[in-house]
């Protein structure tokens, strides 16, 4: 990471990555990205805890409720929904009505080999096959550009919101001056959600100064290599 500083400094990245000679294809096709990314959920145990958990919470919380309404802003693939679908299905008095609102950058369509509507085509067969009442809606846009409007909420439904992975990415005030983060937050609390899930690693990447936010960041990305350098052999 410090050789990647350096490197952006001096302009010299090109020069490095032709030296390296990498073996790997500089566009990935949406079917290598998929298999990246399944490597990466099953070997860095701590994305699976998180998506798990976030959705056992939120099961638990709308035990009684007959309608509720997911908003996801990362939803990515979708699958972390599979297993609260299957829970849900086994309610003693029937499945609720699940709605999922799920939000992510338009430039992950490439990894999913299309747009969001493979994720709720996807997500509703699940339902189907389990009897669970279901609809989708995908929002293709940023965090930083959601409005009330994308949301898409209905009276009588019990809101949950998930921000996983997500917050960090977001610009506060000491980015920019109209503070996306803070707005967003108060966008979700004027939802009066019965619950809000976040997924982070605590780190501090947009507050504070240059060497600090370095610090955090490589703590960050050091987890997740140390997790690759312990499951896998250095040739894969």
């Amino acid at each position: 990471m410090l050789e990647g500083v350096r490197a952006r400094l001096l302009h010299s990245g090109n020069i490095i990555y032709k030296k390296l000679k990498c073996k790997e294809p500089i566009n990935p096709t949406s079917s290598e990205l998929m298999s990246y990314m399944h490597v990466i959920y099953q070997i860095c145990p701590y994305y699976k805890f998180a998506y798990v958990s976030s959705s056992v919470i939120i099961s638990e919380v709308m035990e009684n409720e007959s309608r509720i309404h997911i908003i996801d802003f990362q939803i990515a693939q979708g699958s972390q929904y599979v297993s609260f679908i299957q829970s849900l299905s086994r309610r003693p008095k029937g499945p609720p009505y699940l709605r999922i609102t799920g939000v992510d950058d338009p430039q992950s369509a490439h990894a999913r080999d299309g747009g969001l509507q493979l994720v709720g085509q996807a997500l509703a067969n699940v339902a189907r096959s389990y009897g669970v009442p279901f609809e989708f809606h995908g929002a293709a846009i940023s965090g930083t550009e959601v409005q009330f409007e994308n949301l898409r909420v209905r009276h009588g439904e019990a809101v949950a919101v998930n921000f996983p992975y997500v917050l960090h990415h977001i610009p506060d005030e000491n980015v920019s001056t109209e503070n996306h983060r803070d707005r967003l937050l108060r966008l979700v609390r004027s939802l009066s959600p019965k619950i809000v899930t976040l997924i982070e690693q605590e780190a501090n990447t947009n507050t504070t100064g240059f060497l600090q936010r370095f610090h955090e960041s490589l703590d960050f990305y050091v987890a997740m290599f140390e997790s690759i350098d312990a499951a896998c052999q250095r040739e894969d």
